[in-house]
């Protein structure tokens, strides 16, 4: 088989499009290489969607974390607490257990005229239970993020914006917003950075992959296992995630030069990359 049919048969393989089985021998880098682009779209996928529903409900976490009211403060303290102080492979594990003691057959709801059944077996699918987990992790760090942006904005934006009649929602809008975002989208940068990263655990989290449809990591095992040689496929999951890091770098440096467009180049603050060594 050639590199070229190769990746017609395999390259969408981990969306259940293209050959079925995966190859049992004579392994060539092109089937390496193709089999493990095709799981990245898995990771790709779970760090897209958790990073972008993240971004909003981190923005919730923030604004609460800031009320003067203890019924919004304290829920969210304590889930920016929870989150961050427990480990993310933990965290998966105790999802994928509480997700299994649901119910097969589904959670019953009562609406007195009519009785509706909530089904729960898809949440111990990785698609949506581990997106799960990765969507309030990442929440979480983002939260305290915004959350130290916003006690950094300059009282004497605010008070400008007062004495200029804005209040509530249209200060929140145009002033307290754009800020917020440009003192941390930095610091959020890294945050998409490690998210995209953390998606590998996966592999290693209690939600199984279906039909051998498993990210780049479950691939990058399968060739590990059969050539008994690890120096080839995980090497090529690593340089796959360095062109992840260099997209995401791109994206958020384009997003923060449109933050800042308003500043001169030279004084606009630059997007870099800080790996977080511990978390």
């Amino acid at each position: 088989m050639s590199c070229f049919e190769t990746i017609q048969h395999y390259a969408l393989r981990s969306i259940g499009i293209g050959e079925r089985l995966l190859p049992r021998s004579d392994f060539t880098l092109c089937d390496q290489f193709t089999l493990i682009a095709s799981g990245l779209l898995w990771n790709v996928y779970f760090g897209a969607l958790a990073l972008l529903s993240g971004f909003f409900l981190a923005t919730a976490v923030a604004v609460g974390k800031s009320s003067r009211n203890p019924f919004l403060r304290k829920p969210c303290d304590w889930f920016v607490f929870l989150f961050r102080g427990s480990p993310l492979f933990i965290q998966f594990f105790l999802a994928y257990e509480a997700f299994v003691m649901l119910p097969k057959a589904g959670i019953p709801i009562h609406l007195g005229f009519v009785e509706i059944t909530v089904q729960t077996g898809w949440l111990t699918r990785a698609w949506a239970g581990a997106l799960i987990v990765l969507f309030l992790n990442t929440s979480a760090y983002a939260g305290q993020i915004f959350y130290g942006a916003l006690q950094s904005i300059p009282k004497g934006d605010l008070e400008a914006a007062e004495a200029y009649g804005m209040s509530g929602w249209t200060k929140f809008r145009r002033i307290t917003w754009p800020t917020l975002l440009r003192l941390a989208w930095p610091a959020y940068t890294n945050e998409a950075i490690f998210l995209f990263h953390a998606t590998t655990l996966v592999f290693f989290s209690g939600f199984p992959a279906w039909r051998q449809q498993g990210d780049a990591l479950y691939y990058a095992n399968y060739f590990a296992d059969k050539t008994f040689n690890p120096f080839v496929a995980y090497p090529i999951v690593a340089g796959y995630f360095v062109l992840v890091t260099l997209v995401v770098i791109g994206i958020f440096g384009i997003i923060n030069r449109h933050l800042n467009r308003h500043l001169s180049a030279g004084s606009r603050p630059r997007t870099r990359y800080r790996p977080n060594l511990l978390r």
